[in-house]
């Protein structure tokens, strides 16, 4: 059997249908067969099919890899089946940490299934509120990396750097977001294929809802509305987060850039899901995914449970600052306390002993330790802009509270700084005479004045109680554990529950 795609070369349906369907089992085939059939009723008959539009959402991670040649599958099989087929749209979101390799990894799939050059594909990179043509060498748009690093800041100086709120919160906002955009973006979809189950579903919609309702927002109306509803749960939850993050004298133009898309209400895209169909055991398709799309398991890309975003990393990165400069123990002993987290998630989805190894063997020795902190290091100033003093900042939370931590920061981080914290305070609480102290703030943190002022008038979360949308959301989050730590006021050893990925 050839396991390699002919590239560089236009194949003909036949061809390029037998080379990826060789890779599948009998129960893919069958299950293929029959999306197929349920697609064809779905989308009114043969005949439809040219003028009909079904949506791929692609992460570029090794999961959404195997979604898309599944419904390629799909496509060629209808085509050679009918003579017609329907138009596939593969859209890519982004944000500022997906790194060029994923890209790269996208770029070779869509070559491999022949996607680059059929006019039967629509290939979508969206980046935000900015929608174009997929390009591997694409650049971020410059709006997108500063809401990024603004919320990551915001985020992170709430929760002391904890894992999930201060990389995720924002970006799964972000993602109901990109799929409204994706869905209805010139004329829309008629079907949306989706990996995950019908339960899956059922269980996220009810979790949304739950918070909806909690920030009272109409949930019956939102049923009655269907996938529009669910953007709009959506957008009314992610407007009270931000509020909350920003405060509620936030300017309208900062609620508007992070709101979420509820597409129009005119046109109505399926869902459905291949997932009782296909395994999505990474082993089970390692010859298709690696071998036949090209997939590469990049030592940045590929983050713990992660092959699509880099921020994993920097989630241990912020433990091990955490350790040593807030809780005055080792860098070292904060990364192993991560990798409690890491393998925990990674087991939990499956994951190849293989991945699970090499991904854990990257922090197996002091010396490798070292490596990864110069990884995250360079890659939290490339693609945020973040310095480690930023990042310091960020997990000891010093301004939150009126500042309650903010004596305990400058003492353990900036001693130079130690006779001056009254002209700190001075200038997070907006009182003139106080320049010279809002400027260092400014250079230090990476954030604004006025982020700044909002964070002294904003408390820490308390992840231990519901009183706010961040712990609230957190609470209902399945990735997180207890892990192995010490209390750094009596050196006992205890558990701490934490969020990662």
């Amino acid at each position: 059997m050839n396991d390699q795609p002919t590239r560089g070369a236009r194949l003909g349906d036949r061809e390029r249908y037998d080379q990826l369907t060789a890779f599948f089992n009998d129960i893919e085939l069958t299950g293929m067969a029959a999306v197929g059939d349920r697609l064809v009723e779905a989308l009114g008959g043969p005949d439809q099919l040219p003028d009909r539009k079904v949506m791929v959402a692609y992460g570029g991670g090794k999961d959404s890899t195997y979604v898309v040649a599944f419904v390629r599958a799909v496509q060629l099989h209808l085509q050679l089946a009918h003579g017609r087929t329907f138009v596939m749209r593969v859209a890519n979101m982004r944000h500022a940490g997906v790194p060029l390799a994923v890209m790269e990894n996208i770029h070779r799939v869509y070559e491999a299934l022949g996607l680059l050059d059929d006019e039967r594909a629509e290939l979508l990179t969206v980046d935000h509120t900015v929608i174009r043509p997929f390009r591997v060498d694409l650049p971020l748009p410059e709006r997108l990396v500063e809401l990024n690093r603004v919320d990551v800041l915001m985020n992170g100086h709430r929760s002391a750097g904890d894992g999930r709120p201060t990389f995720c919160n924002s970006c799964n906002l972000a993602v109901a977001d990109f799929y409204g955009r994706a869905a209805w973006w010139q004329g829309g979809v008629d079907v949306i294929m989706t990996g995950d189950s019908r339960r899956e579903q059922a269980l996220y919609s009810a979790w949304i809802l739950r918070l909806a309702k909690a920030s009272g927002i109409d949930v019956d109306e939102c049923r009655r509305m269907g996938f529009q509803g669910l953007l709009t749960a959506l957008r009314g939850i992610g407007d009270a987060y931000f509020r909350e993050l920003f405060g509620d004298d936030v300017e309208a133009e900062e609620l508007e850039a992070r709101a979420v898309s509820t597409g129009d209400r005119s046109m109505q895209p399926e869902f459905v899901s291949i997932y009782d169909l296909v395994s999505y055991r990474v082993h089970d398709h390692w010859d298709l995914i690696v071998d036949f799309l090209g997939f590469r398991f990049d030592d940045l890309a590929f983050s713990f449970t992660e092959s699509d975003c880099a921020n994993p990393t920097l989630m241990a990165h912020l433990r091990g600052l955490r350790a040593q400069h807030v809780e005055s123990r080792d860098y070292e002993a904060g990364i192993v306390e991560y990798l409690q987290l890491a393998e925990q998630m990674m087991r939990k989805k499956e994951m190849p002993e293989d991945l699970i190894r090499l991904a854990l063997s990257r922090y197996d020795s002091p010396a490798k330790i070292a490596e990864r902190r110069e990884l995250s290091t360079v890659y939290a100033r490339d693609v945020f802009g973040l310095s480690e003093a930023a990042l310091t900042a960020m997990v000891f939370s010093p301004f939150t509270d009126e500042g309650a931590r903010l004596e305990a920061f400058v003492a353990a981080c900036h001693p130079e700084m130690a006779g001056r914290t009254a002209e700190l305070r001075a200038a997070l609480r907006g009182e003139p005479g106080a320049e010279d102290a809002a400027e260092w703030l400014e250079q230090v943190t990476a954030l604004s004045l006025t982020h700044l002022r909002t964070l002294y008038r904003s408390a820490l979360v308390d992840f231990g109680a519901q009183a706010t949308m961040m712990s609230r959301v957190r609470a209902g989050d399945p990735h997180k554990a207890q892990v192995k730590t010490v209390d750094p006021a009596t050196g006992m050893p205890v558990l701490e529950l934490i969020s990662g990925r």
